[in-house]
């Protein structure tokens, strides 16, 4: 066996290790919880406030939040490099990629590996359901049955002032930070799943924050699940 294979087997271990970890401490957390609840997939046009909506939506229902904070706890318990979350971070990318990226230091995973945990991981935290994952095509993973998907959307110029808002740019670069991560994004999906990201067909609910607040959204999703899933309201 190669050093390559060796390195690429204790991956795949210590993945395997990191789901089961994962579970088991999602079982316990919602070990009271009455039925199952799917996972919320959140898509999100960069600049229109969806991650804002996610994480609300995740602290309201009492639902596990998986997006980049969870890359430093991972970190830290495995003693990465705090410069490779930087450079992550910089480069803005998301959730399980970049908990994936990070245990092969500065190379990323081939399209087919890197595919197969994003999957692996996507599919262990359906089984137990209740929690909002953002963005990284959770919705093209998960059966119908285990997922609500949520597309986040608003016109160029309302996003470009939220980021202009936001981060005290120029319209110009905030204009560029959007188009850049979207155009990834949508590559991502693309060559990934093989689907329009921007279809949709895709989602169950679409929200336009030109017209809705973010508290109405996080009201409308939560209603939602509240009254199919009768989950107690807050």
């Amino acid at each position: 066996m190669t050093m390559t294979q060796v390195e690429e087997s204790l991956f795949h271990q210590f993945i395997s290790e990191q789901i089961e970890k994962m579970t088991q401490e999602r079982q316990q957390r919602h070990a009271d919880a009455k039925g199952y609840v799917p996972v919320v997939t959140v898509s999100i046009q960069p600049g229109s406030g969806g991650r804002m909506i996610a994480e609300q939506v995740a602290e309201t229902l009492g639902f596990d939040f998986f997006n980049r904070e969870i890359i430093h706890q991972v970190a830290e318990s495995v003693k990465i490099n705090p410069e490779i979350i930087e450079k992550m971070e910089k480069e803005r990318l998301s959730g399980v990629e970049d908990l994936i990226a990070s245990f092969v230091r500065d190379h990323y995973l081939w399209p087919g590996m890197y595919l197969e945990h994003l999957e692996r991981i996507v599919l262990a935290i359906g089984e137990t359901g209740r929690a909002v994952i953002v963005g990284r095509g959770a919705n093209f993973i998960l059966d119908p049955e285990k997922r609500f998907s949520v597309r986040i959307i608003a016109p160029l110029a309302v996003r470009v002032q939220n980021i202009v808002t936001a981060y005290g740019v120029s319209e110009a670069e905030a204009r560029h930070r959007i188009t850049n991560r979207q155009e990834r994004r949508k590559a991502f999906i693309k060559k990934s799943f093989n689907v329009d990201v921007e279809n949709p067909l895709h989602y169950d609910l679409i929200l336009n924050t030109e017209a809705v607040q973010i508290g109405e959204a996080v009201d409308a999703i939560c209603m939602f699940l509240k009254k199919k899933y009768k989950l107690a309201h807050s």
